[in-house]
């Protein structure tokens, strides 16, 4: 790609799109890969903790990121699909370097961090599920995700994902296990309370910040422009993202549910989504503990190689650098040498003995700054016409997409707010 001018529809060196594959349901496949990277470790952790210490309280608000979720992919996916370009290049060609520059480093802080909680949760799950212990598997499973990026084509590498994802109906089969009062899930589901204590606010300001990340919705613009199709088969597109972001929001609420009905019954503190699937074999058997552990290890091994290669992405794509897993490294050094650097990076904060939760507090600072820009980038691009041509969306998409813009920046404020102490909580 270098920096020559993209055109319209995304190029591919395999250069076959959607319509070569045919529609419909066999032409899913980018939406939900990205949708189930969004359930990353780090996010299993949150949700897990607000289970915890709220039980069902917040499940309502897990089933509201459904419509949130969507939203954005469906921005991305027009983004990706209708300029040719993933969002970091449609940012810098629409609205300037120092734009791109604050996106590219915005995604670049919350990955690190973020890939040193994931590859610590996978390597845990390893550990729970084979009796090992965890710390020695680390560096093992980042080779592995390396491997899979190095050496694996695009179609490849979301192929093996497609297949993981079946990993994480583990959390849905952890919900049934846990045996929850089923009235207690309905009335938390259905009928929207906040009360306002501690824990149910510090519960959706944690949900809020950990499903709506940046790299969820630049990964989306990634896989179009790695997958390219025709504008009339657009629609197609959206119902893919429209699928990954429910898949998503389905998850979340599960892992929400089993956590809940196990822990936060039985008053059980936990930090971390390993602890949880240690502390499931007593409260809901060995099966249900083994089984959670199964779904935490499929959402490492999704999200890891997909927040390791957006790295390489949004930083090739702001340089103008050849880029791609559609190329070999021979082809796109850089682009590979920040996914390498970026994953090592992450292996070492990972080694420094740091506590989960201590990462996951500093992955959630970082993108309480990085998703509202990201945000509002993707919002802007998706209505710029110099990018997307004179396709509109729908003024009712756009709105939408201000609206979660604004919410995830003040729900951002409010917890930068708490942590240096301006405000209680």
């Amino acid at each position: 790609m270098g920096g020559r001018r993209l055109p319209r529809v995304g190029r591919g060196r395999r250069g076959r799109g959607a319509g070569s594959r045919g529609l419909g349901f066999r032409s899913l496949g980018p939406g939900l890969v990205s949708g189930a990277a969004d359930t990353d470790p780090t996010t299993v952790g949150t949700l897990v903790v607000v289970g915890a210490s709220t039980m069902f309280g917040l499940a309502w608000l897990s089933l509201l990121m459904m419509p949130a979720l969507v939203v954005v992919q469906v921005l991305a996916t027009r983004v990706g699909v209708l300029s040719g370009r993933d969002l970091q290049r449609a940012v810098r060609d629409g609205y300037g370097r120092v734009a791109s520059v604050a996106l590219l480093v915005s995604v670049l802080a919350v990955n690190v961090v973020t890939i040193a909680a994931d590859v610590a949760a996978g390597a845990a799950a390893i550990g729970l599920l084979v009796g090992v212990e965890s710390r020695w598997l680390v560096p093992g499973f980042a080779a592995g995700v390396l491997a899979l990026l190095l050496w694996g084509k695009y179609d490849e590498v979301e192929r093996v994902l497609k297949l993981v994802m079946l990993g994480l109906l583990a959390y849905g089969v952890a919900a049934v296990l846990a045996r929850p009062d089923w009235l207690a899930v309905a009335r938390g589901s259905l009928v929207p309370v906040v009360p306002f204590t501690r824990e149910h606010l510090a519960g959706m300001l944690a949900i809020l910040g950990t499903t709506l990340t940046s790299y969820m919705y630049v990964w989306q613009t990634v896989e179009q422009v790695e997958e390219p199709c025709a504008r009339r088969e657009l629609r197609y597109r959206e119902f893919d993202a429209l699928v990954g972001g429910g898949l998503a929001a389905v998850i979340f609420w599960c892992i929400l549910v089993a956590s809940g009905a196990t822990l936060g019954a039985h008053h059980e503190h936990v930090e971390t989504a390993e602890q949880a699937a240690q502390a499931l074999r007593p409260l809901a058997g060995p099966l249900a503990g083994a089984v959670f552990a199964g779904g935490l290890l499929a959402s490492a091994i999704i999200a890891t190689p997909v927040i390791a290669a957006s790295g390489g992405y949004v930083t090739a794509s702001a340089f103008g650098w050849s880029r791609g897993l559609s190329r070999t490294p021979r082809q796109a050094p850089r682009f590979y040498a920040v996914v390498v650097v970026q994953t090592l990076a992450g292996v070492a904060l990972a080694a420094t003995g740091i506590g989960p939760i201590r990462l996951l507090f500093v992955a959630s600072l970082f993108g309480g700054i990085a998703t509202p820009l990201g945000l509002v980038l993707l919002v802007l691009a998706a209505g710029n016409p110099r990018l997307v041509g004179l396709t509109r969306i729908h003024v009712g998409l756009r709105v939408a997409g201000w609206v979660i813009a604004a919410v995830v920046a003040v729900v951002s404020v409010v917890f930068l707010a708490q942590q240096v102490h301006l405000l209680p909580g």
